[in-house]
C-alpha cells in the first residue's frame, strides 16, 4: 500500500481495531554515535529514506544492518 493508501483504510474507524497478540518492540537503541556525511551524499540518503518512508536514522540503521549481513555471508 501507498502512504495515502495506508491512510485512507485507517480512517476507517472497522480497521483501527488491534488485531492478534501484542508485540513487543525490541530492545532500546544504544547511544547515538555521531556521523557526517558531504552535503550531497547526505541529500541522496534523505532522499532514498523519503521513497522508502522511513526516517534518516532509520534509513542508515537498515543499511548498515544489511552491510552486516552481507559481510557474514
Amino acid at each position: 500500500m501507498t502512504p495515502e493508501q495506508e491512510n485512507a483504510f485507517y480512517a476507517d474507524p472497522d480497521n483501527q481495531a488491534p488485531q492478534g497478540p501484542p508485540v513487543r518492540r525490541r530492545a532500546k537503541l544504544s547511544q547515538p554515535v555521531p556521523v557526517r556525511f558531504p552535503e550531497d551524499l547526505l541529500n541522496e540518503v534523505r532522499s532514498r529514506a523519503a521513497a522508502d518512508d522511513r526516517s534518516v536514522s532509520n534509513w542508515i540503521r537498515r543499511a548498515v544492518e544489511h552491510e552486516l549481513a552481507r559481510g557474514a555471508n
